[in-house]
């Protein structure tokens, strides 16, 4: 492989809670190695309209607790074209870039993977998702911060749910995976979670509405994901097939992406930023950066992208069990 002199990075998709210090990490890890570091703003977009500049350290300095992205992000439908994947590649040449380090979800990693499968460019990806639904990582850049706003919001709404006696169908993000909900469901004693890996059929929600009852437990909160008409299906079901029961619906939007990040997420950027570099400089090529039992580890973006990370079981079995 060509020595690498310069690189480019970028964030793309949904912003995450991190992503600053993630940038921050990679611009002084590769500026340490003595290469040129180029910003491409917003995201796959802006690199489709040459919206590069040169980074310094300087231009990195107070971010690291800054929520959102300082480079901007942006969804691009052009770019997922061989024609995009052409004109991106050529714009990136003109510049003397090297290397890319992208910094992002399922989405962003999935166009990382086909511009290098296309064209000579080695690639490395961050997982930013609040989501954390990337394969390969146990926890992607702003999944502890969401966690933890959905938490705050959880134990506020407990507060009038308990005071008016209601069931409470709280909706947070997670289209096509339930860890945000599941673990929220756990930390702030939610009653139920209701999650696209273990779907709710009439029946179960039938037993959760019963062992309240048989409990004396007036209010309930429910942590539902997006998927499938989100907390406003089930409140409509609980309000036609359950017409006793005083029904609500808050429904967090992005309130959960932002926010300065918590000291974990911070860490896990600054950490995962650096490794980038590090797996640049060791030749690597088209991995995402990953952690695992604490310790960094690579994953080929192919697998990162394309398999399901499952929750365990355990979570699952807490949740029922506790919420007795």
């Amino acid at each position: 492989m060509p020595e690498i002199k310069s690189i480019g990075i970028l964030t793309s998709g949904g912003d995450a809670p991190g992503m600053n210090a993630a940038i921050r990490a990679v611009t002084r890890a590769a500026i340490f190695a003595r290469w040129k570091v180029y910003g491409i703003h917003r995201g796959w977009e802006g690199l489709l309209h040459d919206e590069i500049s040169e980074m310094t350290t300087e231009d990195v300095s107070n971010i690291i607790q800054r929520g959102g992205t300082i480079l901007k992000t942006a969804r691009s439908t052009e770019f997922m074209s061989p024609e995009g994947h052409r004109k991106a590649y050529d714009i990136i040449r003109s510049h003397s870039i090297d290397a890319l380090i992208v910094i992002g979800g399922n989405g962003s990693l999935t166009g990382a993977q086909d511009l290098a499968r296309e064209y000579d460019i080695p690639v490395i990806g961050i997982p930013g998702t609040i989501d954390n639904d990337l394969y390969g990582t146990d926890a992607t850049i702003g999944y502890d911060t969401a966690l933890n706003t959905i938490v705050e919001c959880v134990d506020k709404i407990r507060d009038t749910a308990t005071s008016h006696d209601r069931i409470f169908f709280v909706e947070v993000m997670g289209r096509d995976a339930g860890f945000l909900a599941q673990n929220s469901a756990i930390a702030a004693g939610a009653e139920a979670a209701i999650i696209p890996e273990d779907s709710t059929d009439i029946d179960q929600l039938a037993v959760f509405i019963k062992r309240g009852i048989r409990k004396s437990k007036n209010s309930s909160i429910v942590i539902v994901s997006e998927k499938d008409g989100g907390a406003m299906h089930y409140a409509e079901r609980v309000r036609k097939e359950y017409p006793q029961f005083d029904v609500r619906v808050s429904i967090l939007g992005h309130l959960q992406r932002g926010g300065k990040p918590s000291a974990y997420d911070r860490i896990l950027a600054s950490r995962m930023g650096m490794a980038a570099v590090e797996a640049l400089q060791e030749g690597q090529r088209n991995v995402m950066i990953g952690i695992h039992n604490d310790k960094i580890i690579n994953v080929p973006i192919t697998k990162a992208v394309k398999m399901d990370k499952p929750i365990a079981q355990e979570l699952i079995n807490v949740l029922d069990t506790l919420s007795i």
